[in-house]
């Protein structure tokens, strides 16, 4: 295993079907397991530095980042979008499913997944199609009909969501209140947040993401929803997978 020097993240490689891709890392073995999924800007430092931070939460997760782009990163929104749209779904949900299996063989007694933006969508998605995740934490996505129906959802899941976000019929208000329906539907244990005067992308506040934030004329700044964000995850997770 490859560690990389300036944070704890140990890289390795999983095997899914006849393809391997990178993964990183970090937290106490035989922790239970997080699969945190990136945005669609990939696996940059505001997914490292989320990641590091949940394995540090509660009494420790063992936290893991697959590559879904397979190591593009996107430098500004016209790639962010491109590298999105190129995504393969499906392929990237039986990345998440190859994850899961791999913390739950590697000593992880119960495994759970969470993701922001295009990871939100993906960690809901995850919560219908694949059967070993034990519980789902979302962060203003949500998925497309075409790949995942919430109501038929497995998973419990609890999702948040900014008043002020702007993707429309992605994590919009209306967005958040349609998949509140289907979660309602599904009989599944799920809470649903909506955190006012926030927008999309909320929960990233170091220096380099605000700055971004910034140019894509996200502002509003909240730590206090920030940190009640983080404790309802904490909450959740502790509920649905145990602690160290």
């Amino acid at each position: 295993m490859a560690s990389d020097a300036a944070t704890p993240l140990q890289k390795i490689q999983i095997q899914r079907e006849d393809t391997t891709f990178d993964a990183y890392v970090v937290g106490k073995e035989n922790a239970p397991g997080i699969v945190v999924l990136q945005e669609w800007w990939g696996v940059d430092y505001e997914i490292k530095n989320h990641a590091i931070h949940i394995s540090q939460l509660g009494g420790g997760y063992r936290a893991l980042i697959p590559d879904l782009y397979r190591g593009k990163v996107a430098l500004d929104v016209a790639e962010a979008q491109h590298l999105m749209e190129g995504l393969d779904w499906q392929g990237a949900v039986k990345d998440i499913q190859a994850s899961v299996k791999w913390l739950k063989s590697n000593g992880s007694p119960k495994v759970g997944v969470t993701g922001y933006c295009m990871g939100g969508a993906l960690s809901i998605a995850s919560g219908v199609l694949v059967p070993e995740v034990d519980g789902v934490v979302a962060f203003y996505g949500t998925p497309s009909s075409e790949l995942a129906d919430p109501s038929k959802a497995k998973a419990p899941i609890q999702a948040h969501f900014g008043e002020h976000d702007n993707f429309v019929g992605f994590s919009d208000v209306t967005a958040a209140k349609s998949l509140e329906e289907k979660l309602k539907s599904s009989g599944v244990p799920y809470e649903l947040h909506i955190y006012p005067g926030c927008t999309h992308a909320f929960m990233n506040t170091s220096p380099e993401a605000l700055k971004r934030k910034k140019g894509m004329g996200l502002t509003g700044e909240n730590q206090e929803a920030v940190d009640l964000a983080w404790s309802r995850f904490s909450a959740w997770m502790g509920r649905f997978l145990g602690s160290a």
